[in-house]
C-alpha cells in the first residue's frame, strides 16, 4: 500500500534535505533528522532525500538526475525508520559509501538497502525488540574534511552538562570506527564555535546530542546530530563542592528517590541561594538540605554553634567528629547574600502569619474545584490556560505559603520541654507535651482516627477519602498513586490498623495523671504552663494542617499531569521532564521528549539503591557507596574516617521503655509482617506509616529529628519512639529482643 503525507498526496521517491516532509517515515532517523538541522539554518552539506518508498518499490526513477544536480562526488548514508531515536542509535549497523562518483552511485545505494537486512543489524533489532524498519538514503555533497570527529554536548560518562570533543585529521569515520585515536587539533576559537553550535542543536532537540561534524576551509560542517542514547544523567549536587548534608526530616516528607518533576516542584518551595550555594540539592534522587549554608549565617553572626544545636529541631543530628565545611565566602560576602535573598523568605514568613488561615480552610474546596476543571479540559492548549489562570498561582504563591506553615515552630517546644523536663521529669514532661490531636485535631493523626471511624460505621468511604485520601507515604512524590484513587487501599489499611483510639484513652489518663502531679507541686506555675502548653498545642496542629493541605495541592498537580499525558499522547513521560518542560509540551513542543529516556534510565538506576546516609559530607557517589560493603546507613564523610558508633542512640522523642521483639522494615508495603506488640525499626516514617503504629509496642528510626512525624505520633498515641539513631537498621536485625528507652533516646539489644 502507497504511504500518503498529510497532504494526501504520495510520498515522491525523492525529497530534497530540508523538505518539510521527511520525517522519520519518509527519510528515517538520520534523514529527518538532517532535515530537521538543514531546516534550522544549521550549517548542514546540501544532498536530498531518496524516500523509503524507493525501498518499498525498488525504484531508483530521477536519482541520477538529482545526483547530477547536486553535483559530486557524494556520501550515501543509510537512514533507517528505527535510527538515531532517544533509545536506539543504529550506530554502524548500517551503511555508509563515501566519495561516491556518478557510476558508483547505484551500487551504493544497493549497498544501504541492503544494510538493512544485514546479520548484525537483524541481531540489533531482535535485542532491542523492534519488529518492523524500512530505508531511506540520504546523499549529501562530501565534505573534504581537513578535521573531523565527533561533539557530546553533554558528557556520557558522567551526564554534567560539559562539552567532550573528538576529533582527528581527515574524515571522521576513522575516529567513529576506532582505527583512529583522538587528537587536540583545534584552536580555542575554533573550540568556542564547535561548542556554539552543539548548544543550538541541543536547545533544538532539547536533550543532550551526539554530534558528528567536520572542518573544511575554516567553515564547520555538521554531518549528523542525534540523542545521547547511552547518556549517564546524573543527579548529585554533592559534585558542586565541599558541604555537609542532612535529610534528618526533609527525608520523612519525601523518602523516596523523586522524579524530575517532583524535583522542579520542590524546587519552587526551596529555591534560595547563599550566593551561588543552594540551601537545598539532589543527590541520586534525594532530597538533602546544605547544612553548610546554614551555618554559615550563624558564622557570620558569631552563632554557628547555636544555630546549629538549635536546628537539629529540623535537620536532626550532626554525628560527633563530623565537621561542617564553611562556605568559601567571606562574612561580608555572606551577610550580603543573605539580605539580596533574605526577600523571598521575609515575604513569605509574612504572609503566612497573614493568610495561612484562610488558605489551609479554604484550599480543599479550591483543590476540590482545580480537578474538576483539569478534567474538563479535552484539548492541550485548555490544560496549559488553566496552568497560567489557576494552577500556577497554585504553585508558586499557595505551596510557599502553606510550606511556610509547615515549617513553623512555635512557642520555643525545645527550650520549654528542657525546662518541664527539669520541673516534672523528663516521662511526665513529655506526657504532657502530647494531646494536641484533641479538639481540632492533629492531621498527622487523622487518618488512622478515621479508619477507626470507618470500621465502627460512624463515617462512610467518601468521607474518608474526601477528608484523608490524599495523605499517604509516597505524598509529596507526584508520579505516585493517592489512596483515593486506589479501592482497595482503605481495605489494606483497615487490615493492619489496631485501635488507635484505645491507645489515645490511655495517653490521655496518663496526660492527666501528669497533669494533677503537676498542680500538686507546682500550682504557682500552672497558669504559665498551660499557656504555654496551649500555644505549642496550637502550632503544632496548625503546622501539621498546612503540611497536609500542602500535599492536597500536590495532589492537583499530579492529576494536571496525569491529564497532560492523556491529551498528548505521552502518559507517564511526562513524570520525567521538570514543570515548565511539561508546559512547553503541551504547547507543542514535543521535541523535549527526548530528554525522557535518560531521565527514565537515571531514575531507575538510583530506585535500585538502598537509602543514602542521613548525613552526607563531600562528594558522594550513591552507586559506589551501595556497592561497598562497609557501606554506613548514618554517615558519609569523603574526608575523613569517623568511627561508627557501638550503640544505637537518637532523639528522645516518646517517652517509655519497651522491651520487645524487632520487626526491620524496609517499605511500608511490607507492614504485613509487623505483629501485634513488636518493635518498629525501619529507616524514615511517615504519615503513610501511621497505622503500623497502632500495631507497634515502639518505634525506631534511622532518619527522624524531635518535630518528625515518627515522634509526633508516637508521643500522642503514647508509644514510646526514638529517632534519627542514624545507624539502627544496620544494627538491629529482625528477631532481636531489643529495649527501647524512648526518654533518654536509646536502644540496647537484650538478646
Amino acid at each position: 500500500m502507497a504511504r500518503f503525507d498529510n497532504y494526501g498526496d504520495m510520498v515522491p521517491l525523492i525529497l530534497p534535505l530540508d523538505d518539510s516532509r521527511a520525517d522519520l517515515a519518509a527519510a528515517g532517523g538520520k534523514g529527518a533528522s538532517l532535515a530537521r538541522l538543514k531546516q534550522a539554518g544549521l550549517p548542514v552539506p546540501d544532498g536530498f532525500h531518496l524516500t523509503t518508498r524507493a525501498y518499498r518499490e525498488r525504484s531508483m526513477e530521477s536519482l541520477l538526475e538529482a545526483f547530477r544536480a547536486l553535483g559530486g562526488p557524494v556520501a550515501v548514508r543509510s537512514s533507517a525508520t528505527a535510527e538515531d531515536l532517544p533509545g536506539l542509535s543504529f550506530a554502524g549497523q548500517h551503511d555508509t559509501v563515501l566519495d561516491v562518483t556518478e557510476d558508483g552511485l547505484f551500487d551504493a545505494v544497493l549497498r544501504c538497502w541492503d544494510s538493512l537486512r544485514s546479520s548484525r543489524a537483524v541481531a540489533y533489532r531482535a535485542r532491542n525488540n523492534v519488529h518492523d524498519a524500512e530505508m531511506a538514503v540520504v546523499v549529501q555533497r562530501m565534505v573534504p574534511a581537513d578535521v573531523s570527529g565527533v561533539l557530546f554536548t553533554a558528557d556520557p560518562l558522567t551526564g554534567r552538562p560539559q562539552p567532550v570533543i573528538n576529533a582527528v585529521r581527515g574524515l571522521g569515520e576513522a575516529l567513529v570506527s576506532g582505527e583512529a585515536d583522538a587528537a587536540d587539533l583545534l584552536g580555542e576559537r575554533q573550540k568556542a564555535e564547535l561548542i556554539a553550535l552543539g548548544e543550538r542543536i541541543e536547545a533544538l532537540y532539547g536533550t543532550p546530542m551526539d554530534v558528528e561534524w567536520a572542518l573544511a576551509g575554516g567553515e564547520f560542517h555538521i554531518l549528523q546530530a542525534r540523542p545521547i542514547t547511552s547518556l549517564r544523567v546524573e543527579w548529585n549536587d554533592t559534585l558542586d563542592g565541599d558541604y555537609l548534608w542532612s535529610n534528618g526530616n526533609v527525608g520523612e516528607a519525601i523518602p523516596e528517590v523523586m522524579t524530575p518533576l517532583t524535583w522542579s516542584l520542590v524546587r519552587v518551595l526551596s529555591s534560595m541561594r547563599i550566593g551561588p550555594h543552594r540551601i537545598s540539592g539532589n543527590i541520586g534522587g534525594r532530597f538533602y538540605l546544605n547544612i553548610s549554608t546554614y551555618t554559615a549565617i550563624g558564622t557570620a553572626i558569631g552563632k554557628a554553634d547555636e544555630m546549629l544545636r538549635s536546628g537539629e529541631e529540623t535537620f536532626g543530628r550532626i554525628p560527633d567528629g563530623v565537621t561542617v565545611p564553611p562556605l568559601p565566602m567571606s562574612r561580608s560576602a555572606i551577610i550580603g547574600a543573605v539580605l539580596r535573598s533574605a526577600g523571598g523568605p521575609l515575604k513569605q514568613q509574612f504572609l503566612y502569619r497573614t493568610r495561612l488561615p484562610r488558605l489551609v480552610r479554604d484550599n480543599p474546596g479550591r483543590c476540590d474545584r482545580a480537578h474538576e476543571k483539569i478534567a474538563a479540559c479535552t484539548t492541550p492548549q485548555a490544560l496549559l490556560e488553566l496552568w497560567r489562570s489557576d494552577l500556577d498561582q497554585l504553585l508558586r504563591f499557595v505551596c510557599p505559603i502553606l510550606d511556610a506553615g509547615a515549617r513553623m515552630i512555635a512557642g520555643g517546644p525545645a527550650t520549654f520541654r528542657r525546662e518541664l523536663g527539669a520541673l516534672v521529669g523528663e516521662e511526665d514532661a513529655a506526657t504532657l507535651l502530647t494531646g494536641f490531636h484533641d479538639g481540632a485535631g492533629l492531621a498527622s493523626v487523622g487518618p488512622v482516627v478515621g479508619l477507626a471511624k470507618l470500621r465502627s460505621g460512624e463515617i462512610d468511604r467518601d468521607t474518608f477519602a474526601q477528608a484523608w485520601g490524599h495523605r499517604c507515604a509516597s505524598e509529596f512524590e507526584v508520579s505516585a498513586p493517592r489512596p483515593a484513587e486506589d479501592p482497595e487501599w482503605i481495605s489494606r489499611q483497615l487490615e493492619t490498623l489496631a485501635d488507635p483510639e484505645a491507645l489515645l484513652a490511655r495517653q490521655a489518663r496518663l496526660r492527666a495523671e501528669a497533669w494533677e502531679r503537676l498542680v500538686a507541686r507546682h500550682p504557682g506555675k500552672v497558669s504559665k504552663i498551660r499557656k504555654q502548653l496551649d500555644r505549642i498545642g496550637a502550632g503544632a496542629r496548625a503546622r501539621e494542617q498546612a503540611r497536609s493541605e500542602m500535599v492536597r495541592a500536590f495532589w492537583v498537580m499530579r492529576t494536571f499531569v496525569l491529564r497532560a499525558g492523556e491529551l498528548t499522547s505521552t502518559g507517564d513521560d511526562l513524570f520525567f521532564l521538570p514543570i515548565d518542560d511539561v508546559l512547553r509540551v503541551l504547547g507543542g513542543e514535543a521535541v523535549l521528549l527526548d530528554r525522557v529516556h535518560a531521565q527514565r534510565k537515571a531514575y531507575e538506576r538510583y530506585r535500585a539503591l538502598p537509602p543514602y546516609p542521613a548525613v552526607i559530607r563531600g562528594r558522594f557517589d550513591p552507586e559506589s557507596w551501595a556497592a561497598s560493603a562497609n557501606r554506613r546507613a548514618d554517615l558519609y564523610d569523603a574526608t575523613t574516617d569517623v568511627p561508627m558508633p557501638s550503640d544505637v542512640t537518637g532523639f528522645p522523642s516518646s517517652a517509655g521503655v519497651v522491651e520487645g521483639v524487632a520487626r526491620v522494615l524496609a517499605r511500608v508495603e511490607d507492614g504485613d509482617s509487623l505483629q501485634q506488640g513488636e518493635i518498629l525499626v525501619t529507616t524514615v516514617t511517615n504519615i503513610g506509616w501511621t497505622p503500623l503504629f497502632t500495631r507497634a509496642a515502639a518505634v525506631v528510626t534511622d532518619v527522624g529529628a524531635p518535630l518528625s512525624h515518627a515522634a509526633i505520633v508516637a508521643r500522642e498515641l503514647g508509644i514510646p519512639a526514638v529517632v534519627g539513631c542514624g545507624n539502627a537498621t544496620t544494627r538491629i536485625a529482625s528477631g532481636d529482643v531489643i529495649k527501647v528507652d524512648g526518654a533518654r533516646g536509646t536502644v540496647k539489644r537484650v538478646q
